[in-house]
This record gives C-alpha cells, sequence and structure tokens, in this order.
C-alpha cells in the first residue's frame, strides 16, 4: 500500500502530537520524524529504519528558545553558532536534559539539536510544538532521499504521512560539531562547511572515523559503511586506466573527456559547483543504483567546503570488492 503523501502541515503536526511517524523534508534530506519526548512513537523510527538502537537521533526544533527543554546547558561558542547559522544545516551536541529519553541518544548524556531551515519544516515544528527526533528518512546504511517519492518507494504505508516539500537544496545531512567538552570536535561534515564554523569560533578539532559494531555512537553518520548503493561503488584513481568489462556506471564532479565509454554518467555540476553537486549527490546515486550496473566508479570531489561531506558521502558508500577492477 503506498504512503500517504500531501502538503497538510496540519495533519502532520497532528500526527506526531499523537505518537505518529512523519516523514518530511528539511534542507538537508528527508527525515523520519517521531515525538522526541514520546519513547513509544522514537521506537517505531528505529523499527521501521531497521536502524540499530546504538546510534542515536538527531532532535529538530522549531525556535532555539526550545533548547531548555532539551539539553541542560549551551556553551559560549554553541550560543555563537546557533545566532550564526541557526535555522540551517547545523546540529550541536550538548549535554541532555531529562526529558529527552536514553531511547533517543542511545543512553550517551549528550544529545544532537538542530532547528532546520526548510519552511515547511520549520511550520511543521512549530504547530506541533513538540521537539522531533528524526534520522533521514530511508533504511539504514542506504542512500538518504532527497525527495517525497523516494521516501514513498522504500517505506510505503509504514510511515503515516509524508509531508511533501519537494526536493532538499542542500542535499547532504547536516554538519555536525560536538560541544559538549573541552574542545568543539567535527564529529560529521555536512551542509555547513568546516570553515564557516571556523571562522565563528576558531580552530576545530576532527574526530577520527569509528565503525562501533556493538557500541553507541556519538552522532549519526559515522559507521564506516553508509549511504550504500545495492550496486558496488567503488573510488578509483587513475580511471582513465580502469578496465571497463561489464556496464559500468560513472559518478563524476563535471564530465571529462572519455567519459562516454562508461554505460551511464552522472555529472554532479558541469560547473563545477560543490553546492550544486551536494544537493545532486544522493538523487544521481539512486539514479545510477536503479540502472542494472555492474559497478559504479566515483572521483572524489575537491577536499574543501561542503567537499568534505560530499567526499565522506563517497567514501563510506564505497565498498571493497573480492576482485577488484584491474588498473
Amino acid at each position: 500500500m503506498p504512503a500517504a503523501v500531501g502538503t497538510d502541515i496540519n495533519r502532520a503536526a497532528s500526527l506526531l502530537v499523537q505518537g505518529g511517524l512523519v516523514a518530511f523534508a528539511t534542507e538537508t534530506v528527508y527525515g523520519l520524524g517521531a515525538n522526541a519526548f514520546d519513547p513509544r512513537a522514537v521506537a517505531r523510527i528505529f523499527e521501521v529504519k531497521e536502524r540499530p538502537r546504538f546510534d542515536p537521533l538527531i532532535v529538530h526544533l522549531g525556535d532555539a528558545h526550545w533548547l531548555s527543554d532539551v539539553v541542560t546547558s549551551v556553551p559560549p561558542p554553541a550560543r555563537q553558532l546557533i545566532d550564526a547559522f541557526w535555522p540551517g544545516p547545523l546540529t550541536l551536541v550538548l549535554p541532555k536534559a531529562d526529558r529527552i529519553a536514553d531511547l533517543v541518544t542511545a543512553g550517551l548524556p549528550t544529545v544532537g539539536v538542530r532547528m532546520p531551515s526548510h519552511p515547511s519544516a520549520l511550520e511543521l515544528l512549530r504547530r506541533a510544538q513538540v521537539p522531533v527526533a528524526a534520522p533521514s528518512a530511508n533504511l539504514f546504511g542506504q542512500v538518504s532521499p532527497t525527495s517525497a517519492e523516494h521516501v514513498a518507494q522504500q517505506f510505503g504505508s509504514q510511515v503515516d504521512y509524508i509531508l511533501d516539500g519537494g526536493p532538499c537544496a542542500v542535499g547532504v545531512e547536516s554538519t555536525i560539531v560536538d560541544l559538549s567538552g573541552e574542545r568543539p570536535t567535527l564529529l560529521r561534515p555536512g551542509g555547513l562547511p568546516l570553515e564557516a564554523l571556523e571562522a565563528q569560533i576558531g580552530p576545530i578539532q576532527t574526530a577520527g572515523s569509528k565503525s562501533g559494531e556493538n557500541e553507541a555512537q556519538i552522532s549519526p553518520g559515522r559507521f564506516l559503511r553508509h549511504y550504500a548503493t545495492r550496486t558496488p561503488l567503488v573510488i578509483v584513481d587513475g580511471l582513465e586506466s580502469l578496465s571497463r568489462s561489464g556496464r559500468v556506471g560513472l559518478l563524476t564532479l563535471v564530465a571529462l573527456p572519455g567519459d562516454e565509454r562508461y554505460v551511464a554518467v552522472e555529472v554532479l555540476s558541469q560547473r563545477g559547483d560543490l553546492s550544486e553537486a551536494a544537493a545532486n549527490l544522493f538523487a544521481a546515486m539512486r539514479r545510477l543504483d536503479a540502472r542494472g550496473l555492474d559497478l559504479i566508479v566515483a572521483r572524489l570531489v575537491p577536499e574543501a567546503g561542503l567537499g568534505r561531506a560530499i567526499n565522506d558521502r563517497l567514501r563510506r558508500a564505497a565498498r571493497r570488492l573480492e576482485h577488484p577492477p584491474p588498473c
């Protein structure tokens, strides 16, 4: 049975208050939301997504003043970033308040919070008048959704309502910064460049990768294998020497001479614009995945600005092949 898809914000807000599960657009990707104060509703997120319960959720707020309900303190660097970048694609990890269930935070004493900038997301939160726990609206570890259609294709009637807010403008998940300790720490690159954050509060250290097979993650998006297509995806240097036996597709920032030899090519931004590339990334990955290819080859983009987030997603989506193509 198909999911109910529409633009009725009042209906979506009412469902959230009643313990329902609502998918909704943010500026980053579509989220799968539940009332963060309702443990039963939050448990449905984990069930529908098939998400391990040691992977915490991000809590979405309709106003920065709601912070007092979900965290116990907001240090000065956090306040600086909130004033500069909320609403927007920035999640801050702060000490959690008791009202937030341990299920939301995987039992950790901290919680990730953000205020989305998408107009319908903000209106939904404000009409519901509850903070909403919402990871990306896809099966755990798979490609994130950037349209209502992506959500409906995956979940069908498992979701009570899909609030269609159109395509997501940013296209990659929020940047996550931990401000609960002594030094600001980047946990996940995302839709807000590191350079912009450091211009506000100074140097930010970067946390190392961690697979976390059986232990609580300090934030979402840190598994070494994530954002995965069904078709094997590899990152290969020296693409001109890659053997193209079989049906091989290409994911690239800009088109280069010789790319026409691939069965399918997805160009993220012919102008080489990283913002445009980020917005197109997940939809392009989905289109290649639907082509019946044997392999997807991806080229990394410049490691600066939003390029860090794009490359992070590609590296986590890539897999090692038992028989890698000869170079």
